[in-house]
């Protein structure tokens, strides 16, 4: 090991995140280890990792908190903490951090687009045509959606039942 802190991947993450972090630590990618050079490394190295880093579905439970007795920071990419044992991060005073607003501008946009789908029909739509009922006769009209801007942010104007 280095004299670079240590730093525990619990998944794949983006090979930017990876480059970055392996920039400033030396970062152990959990995946690519087998069970018996992991067995090793808790043995041998375990004093070293000084952070987790997971996300929503790879998290840290109590024993691999406790398998890293220097542990000082978890960090979970993306918004929620439920893969963590909160708990015993109190009780060992371990800090917890997550990215909580990294996706709501995504989850607007998939809401916009979402009451858009919806309210024209796109799904239904899309099975009309692909399944050739389009040639029994016309689709017929949908809702009309009209948007507007205020103060630079989206507002829904209107909902128009055609």
């Amino acid at each position: 090991m280095t004299d670079k802190p240590g730093v525990w991947m619990t998944c794949p993450m983006s090979t930017y995140l990876q480059d970055k972090l392996s920039q400033h630590f030396t970062l152990i990618k959990s995946w690519e280890t087998t069970k018996s050079n992991t067995d090793f490394f808790l043995t041998h190295h375990s004093t070293s990792i000084k952070a987790i880093v997971g996300n929503g579905s790879h998290g840290a439970d109590a024993t691999l908190i406790d398998s890293f007795p220097c542990l000082e920071i978890i960090a979970s990419h993306s918004s929620g903490l439920d893969q963590i044992d909160l708990d015993k991060c109190r009780e060992k005073g371990i800090r917890v951090t997550s990215t909580p607003d990294a996706l709501t501008h995504e989850v607007a946009d998939t809401a916009v687009a979402l009451v858009l789908a919806t309210l024209r029909r796109i799904c239904v739509a899309d099975r009309f045509v692909r399944n050739g009922v389009w040639k029994n006769g016309d689709f017929g009209l949908t809702t009309r959606v009209c948007f507007l801007t205020f103060r630079n942010k989206l507002c829904l104007a209107k909902l128009v039942v055609s």
